[in-house]
C-alpha cells in the first residue's frame, strides 16, 4: 500500500471530510476552508480569521467550522460566516477536531493547554454544542481529545487521545450525553490524531509526530502499519464515490514554524473496506 500525492503546498491541513463529491478540509495558517476533487482541483470556500480546524454538517446542510484560536464554533450558511457558540471556558486550549452527529450535535476537542507556549500538558474536556446553541461538557479528563468518529448506529463515539496513545469510547444517549467510558484500543506506535472508521469496524489512525499510520480494531489488533518515512500523517478520511479512497493529510512537521515551508499535502490510496459512520 502506497500513498500518492493529490494536492500539495498546504501550510497545515486538517479536518478532511468527504461531502458533496469533494474532499473538504481546513488549511490552518492560510485561515481557509477549501475543497479538492479527485482530479486535484482545489477551491477556497471561506476564510476563517481564528484559524479553521474541524468541519461538519448539520442535517439541514449548515456547515459548522471549529475556529481554533478564539475557541469558537462557527457556522457558514448562505455565504455568511457567523458565531454559532463560544466554547471557552470549557475549552481550555486551542480547539481542534470535531464530529457532528445525526441530530446536528457537534462534539469538539481542544488542546487543554498552550502547547506552543511550552505549558505543561493537562487534561481537557470534549465540548458538545447542541442545535439550540447550548454548550455542554460532554466528557472530561481527556489527554488532548482530537479526531472523533461515531458508529453507524449512532450509539458509540470514539475519541483519539493524542498524548495518551489510545482511542477512548463512550456510549451515546438519545440526548447526546456520554457514558460508559472505556479504552477502545491502545495505539503504542502512534499518537492518534485524525481518525476514520470503516465498515468492518476498523479505524485508520494517523500518528502525529511518529511517522506511522495504522489501522486498528477494537481491542488493539493492528491490521496495517504504514511507515511514512520523514513525514507524519495528521488526519484522514475515507471518501470517493465508493468511500474506498483513503485521503491522508501529511506534513514534514507541525506547529507555526511549518507554515512558511508549505510542505503540507493531501495524499491518497485505495483500500478494500469502505468508510462507515460519521464523519
Amino acid at each position: 500500500m502506497k500513498l500518492e500525492p493529490l494536492l500539495d503546498g498546504l501550510t497545515f491541513g486538517e479536518g478532511p471530510r468527504w461531502h458533496g463529491g469533494k474532499l473538504w478540509f481546513s488549511d490552518f495558517y492560510d485561515h481557509q476552508v477549501r475543497t479538492v476533487d479527485e482530479s486535484g482541483k482545489a477551491e477556497t470556500i471561506v476564510e476563517v480569521p481564528g484559524r479553521p480546524s474541524g468541519l461538519g454538517w448539520r442535517p439541514d446542510g449548515t456547515l459548522l467550522i471549529v475556529s481554533m484560536t478564539d475557541r469558537r464554533l462557527m457556522r457558514f450558511t448562505g455565504g455568511k460566516l457567523s458565531v454559532e457558540a463560544e466554547l471557552a471556558p470549557l475549552a481550555t486550549g486551542h480547539c481542534n477536531d470535531m464530529v457532528v452527529d445525526g441530530a446536528g450535535r457537534a462534539y469538539v476537542g481542544n488542546f487543554g493547554y498552550d502547547r506552543h507556549a511550552g505549558e505543561e500538558l493537562r487534561p481537557a474536556a470534549l465540548v458538545r454544542v447542541d442545535p439550540d446553541r447550548s454548550v455542554h461538557k460532554a466528557a472530561d479528563g481527556l489527554m488532548f481529545p482530537n479526531g472523533t468518529v461515531i458508529t453507524p448506529d449512532g450509539k458509540t463515539i470514539i475519541v483519539a487521545e493524542t498524548f495518551a496513545k489510545r482511542l477512548t469510547a463512550f456510549d451515546v444517549a438519545a440526548d447526546g450525553t456520554l457514558s460508559a467510558r472505556r479504552v477502545w484500543a491502545e495505539t503504542p506506535t502512534c499518537n492518534p490524531d485524525g481518525i476514520c472508521l470503516d465498515a468492518e469496524g476498523g479505524i485508520w489512525v494517523t500518528g502525529a509526530f511518529t511517522h506511522h499510520m495504522v489501522r486498528v480494531l477494537e481491542g488493539g489488533q493492528v491490521t496495517h502499519d504504514m511507515d511514512l518515512g520523514p513525514r507524519s500523517a495528521y488526519a484522514c478520511m475515507l471518501g470517493g464515490a465508493d468511500r474506498r479512497t483513503l485521503f491522508v493529510i501529511t506534513n514534514s512537521g507541525s506547529g507555526p514554524t511549518t507554515a512558511e515551508k508549505r510542505e503540507g499535502r493531501i495524499e491518497i490510496m485505495r483500500v478494500d473496506v469502505p468508510g462507515a459512520g460519521l464523519p
